[in-house]
């Protein structure tokens, strides 16, 4: 986040050459565990670099990555992190759990978190991204969006992606691997959005 200027989110925003989906790791949504990291930015950093693409654009879809058991993170510390992810316009996470790793100082500081409470606070804030994911689709239904078709299975179901990372399934009647066509979105099972291929662009 530290790296991603905000001339560069205008250029993005503005061009037609690139999607407007943006993956921006966080690590902790916890300033203290940032600093024991040795990141270069603070949660205020990472709230307004959020708020400002949204700003600039709405319908952007944003990613973090997030890692859970840092040595240090306590209890309070985690629901820091929980509670600010909560609270951001992200639209999905990959959540890691930290493991250690010889020849690093984080094995060597105090306050190592129990592998069973690492397991539990992953579960936790992979929840809390399919809610994140699941609100952010939500949001598309009724609209009609285009999409870039990757492939088709066996049974005529074509899937691809939206610009701003929506997953998409909708019956064909022809291949469309490597198009792009407009699709009405109707509903969401799981993390897929089901829709219907519209008539073509001109």
């Amino acid at each position: 986040p530290n790296l991603l200027t905000r001339p560069m989110i205008d250029f993005i925003l503005s061009s037609q050459k690139f999607c407007n989906h943006f993956h921006i790791p966080m690590q902790s949504g916890c300033d203290a565990i940032l600093r024991r990291m040795r990141r270069r930015y603070t949660t205020s950093d990472y709230r307004s670099l959020l708020e400002y693409i949204k700003t600039i654009d709405a319908d952007a879809g944003i990613g973090a990555d997030v890692l859970v058991g840092f040595p240090g993170e306590s209890e309070a510390l985690f629901n820091e992190t929980a509670n600010f992810i909560s609270e951001l316009p992200l639209s999905y996470l990959h959540v890691f759990t930290y493991s250690e790793r010889e020849k690093t100082d984080a094995i060597m500081y105090e306050g190592r978190v129990e592998p069973r409470v690492r397991h539990e606070r992953n579960t936790i804030l992979r929840t809390l991204s399919m809610k994140k994911r699941h609100q952010f689709a939500s949001s598309f239904l009724g609209t009609t969006l285009p999409v870039l078709f990757e492939h088709e299975n066996e049974k005529g179901i074509s899937t691809g992606l939206t610009t701003n990372y929506l997953r998409i399934e909708t019956p064909t009647s022809s291949p469309l691997t490597n198009n792009i066509q407009p699709v009405f979105l109707r509903n969401i099972v799981g993390e897929v959005c089901n829709g219907i291929l519209q008539e073509k662009y001109s």
